[in-house]
């Protein structure tokens, strides 16, 4: 990471007022600004300039935006926000399973896409991943123990809610799949069985969460999935 404060992002857009928007929103927010107006030349720059995250839209005139994702995952796991104006949820969808990190779609606001990027740089720089206990909020997971406490209280969780909810805080600030969800805690087999999660999803809220019917954690991303936040930070 390029020095308290300061972190390095790269924006591949091929729209000049695009990239004049953002560089100057995120200036503004005390980010270092590095940019693409192609696929290729935003392979390029990331691989010499080593940014700290990256802003991708998925359309280029050269390479498609889920190509340069690939390309990208083929030597990097640098986070990467993923920009679209594309209608309709399958190319969020096939972009979050192709390695990106998260998704804001066009029109965007600058304040949003900065929530974005210092969440996702917060969850990189803390190493949650690899820890054993993690915390969101007032949620506190030990793995070891398998035990979950909500404002230091105990709360009985069945194995597979502690999955579920261990998966979800594992990628605190990302927007995991229905399919991802399914496939990490239920198995490859039951990929396409959305009911499974959308049950589970209702029966963590109403152990965790203060007022089940207006989360406040565990978010819906319609037609997408879900992800977990911290109220607090959001």
């Amino acid at each position: 990471m390029n020095g308290p404060g300061q972190c390095k992002v790269l924006v591949i857009d091929d729209e000049i007022e695009t990239r004049r928007l953002l560089r100057i929103g995120l200036e503004h927010s005390d980010f270092e600004v590095v940019d693409a107006a192609t696929g290729e030349d935003g392979l390029g720059l990331c691989a010499l300039e080593e940014p700290d995250i990256v802003v991708l839209d998925m359309k280029l005139p050269d390479l498609g935006g889920l190509d340069v994702l690939k390309r990208l995952r083929e030597w990097s796991d640098v986070p990467v926000i993923v920009l679209s104006a594309v209608d309709g949820d399958q190319t969020i969808i096939e972009s979050l399973e192709n390695g990106a990190d998260d998704y804001v779609t066009k029109p965007f606001k600058m304040t949003l896409l900065v929530a974005r990027l210092r969440a996702n740089l917060r969850k990189r720089g803390s190493g949650e991943a690899a820890s054993s206990a993690l915390s969101c909020g007032s949620i506190d997971v030990d793995y070891g123990r398998r035990e979950c406490q909500v404002k230091g209280r105990k709360v009985d969780l069945t194995p597979k809610e502690f999955e579920l909810l261990g998966l979800l805080m594992k990628h605190e600030g990302k927007v995991l799949t229905h399919k991802f969800l399914l496939e990490n805690v239920w198995g490859p087999a039951n990929a396409e069985d959305r009911e499974y999660v959308r049950v589970f999803i209702k029966q963590l809220r109403e152990k965790i969460e203060t007022d089940p019917t207006k989360p406040e954690y565990i978010l819906t991303e319609m037609g997408v999935g879900y992800r977990l936040t911290d109220p607090e930070n959001d």
